[in-house]
């Protein structure tokens, strides 16, 4: 399982600040005024072999003036809830201060496992003044900066300590298939058509499936797991605190399933939340089937599936080798084709290529193409092979990796895909020196 990190503090400690940090880019506002972190972000990380969800949460307070304070306060409770570790972050620059010793309280009563984050120490003077936190009663504390990176990465050696270790690949587990998709695609009405009976509860209020909710089908010659989830929406949308569980608990499920299934509503656009939700998956290397949902709703006149395929596949570019069928949950339309399609794409992420027809392969293809030359020098790849991994991952050994660029990267991986099917599956490929 993938593990969530929660990080709290009261107002203005520099939380957002962290999170940024941890997950590498500016997603989270950053600003002097307290209470600027109202909605819930969520971003991913990376540290020692390991992934992991952060989230950062507004400012936990009591009797302050901000009229979303009890909000607030809810989806932090929620958030500690729902993790598996937690930074505790304090200003040095503050010192203690009552809504520290309130939020300690919570946490030492959480049962979590707990990080001390002392951020802004960035001088030794500072370094000297954080001792007061030992008070807090926490063992393990960091001193941070949180702004250039001072004692992250400490901070996070000691954080990875409490992931559990990935566990080896299983040949016999069955695959997990993710329904996953904006609210009111029709998930779960796609479920209940496949098992005959109604399941989950289908209605037209968008939100309706609040958790994410397995199913063993062992049926028509199929095994595997299914998963619906509940609707992820853009963040600004999320707007109550178990919506806002539900989409911590789906994108947990998306990280942990094989295959995804994104639901995609064919009277509605292929829109900006859609193309999030097929880049979430993407990101995460798992298999992914397009599942043009409604279809009977659909003039045909004017939206071919020609038409409709177009358009998805540029929306989605680079990676456009990706199934897409179309279906309809109320009158069952194909809705066996897109099991058979996952089980494919999940054939095509578990296959492996000896590595002597690999590069019997590839390096003909090389030699006729190799990669341009960068500042007068000649890369010269001389070996290929596939490495060991849960999905298709590509090592190229030459003189000069430093040298290649994105391009040529896309032209391996094309050719690649001409070769063999990894068809609805993401592929990384790298560069190593020979």
């Amino acid at each position: 399982m993938s593990s969530i990190v929660a990080i709290v503090g009261r107002p203005n400690v520099g939380k957002s600040t962290l999170f940024n940090r941890l997950i590498q880019k500016r997603e989270a506002i950053v600003d002097s005024e307290s209470g600027v972190t109202r909605d819930r972000h969520y971003g991913f990380s990376f540290w020692n072999g390991k992934d992991f969800t952060v989230i950062d949460t507004g400012g936990y307070m009591l009797g302050g003036d901000d009229n979303f304070e009890k909000e607030i306060n809810d989806q932090v409770m929620i958030a500690i809830e729902e993790s598996d570790v937690i930074i505790f972050t304090v200003d040095v620059d503050t010192g203690i201060n009552t809504m520290d010793n309130e939020i300690a309280r919570l946490l030492h009563k959480s049962g979590k496992a707990i990080i001390l984050a002392v951020n802004k120490v960035d001088n030794h003077k500072r370094h000297i003044d954080s001792n007061e936190f030992h008070s807090l009663g926490f063992k393990k504390s960091f001193n941070i900066s949180a702004i250039n990176g001072s004692g992250t990465g400490e901070l996070l050696d000691e954080l990875v300590n409490y992931f559990p270790e990935k566990l080896k690949i299983d040949e016999e587990k069955i695959p997990g298939f993710a329904v996953i998709g904006r609210p009111n695609a029709g998930k779960s009405s796609f479920i209940n058509a496949l098992l005959g009976d109604d399941r989950y509860v289908v209605t037209e209020i968008a939100g309706t499936t609040r958790d994410s909710i397995d199913t063993h089908f062992n049926r028509f010659g199929f095994d595997f797991n299914l998963i619906d989830t509940a609707g992820i929406r853009k963040k600004s949308k999320i707007s109550d605190d178990i919506e806002f569980y539900s989409v911590v608990r789906s994108i947990r499920t998306i990280e942990n399933a094989d295959v995804c299934l994104i639901l995609f509503d064919a009277t509605r656009t292929f829109d900006s939340q859609v193309k999030n939700i097929f880049w979430l998956a993407a990101r995460n290397n798992k298999g992914i089937v397009i599942l043009v949902n409604k279809w009977d709703l659909v003039n045909k006149k004017t939206n071919t599936i020609k038409m409709i395929e177009e358009n998805i596949r540029k929306e989605i570019e680079p990676f456009v080798d990706v199934p897409i069928v179309f279906i309809s949950s109320l009158t069952k339309q194909r809705i066996f084709k897109a099991i058979e399609t996952a089980m494919v794409v999940y054939k095509n992420k578990k296959q492996n290529i000896v590595t002597r027809k690999f590069n019997d392969s590839l390096l003909p293809i090389i030699q006729k193409n190799p990669p341009p030359a960068y500042k007068g020098k000649y890369v010269k790849i001389k070996f290929c092979t596939q490495l060991p991994s849960s999905y298709p991952q590509f090592a190229f050994f030459c003189n000069l990796p430093q040298y290649i660029k994105d391009p040529y990267k896309r032209f391996l991986e094309n050719k690649i895909r001409e070769i063999y099917n990894f068809s609805g599956v993401p592929i990384n490929i790298f560069f190593r020196k020979k």
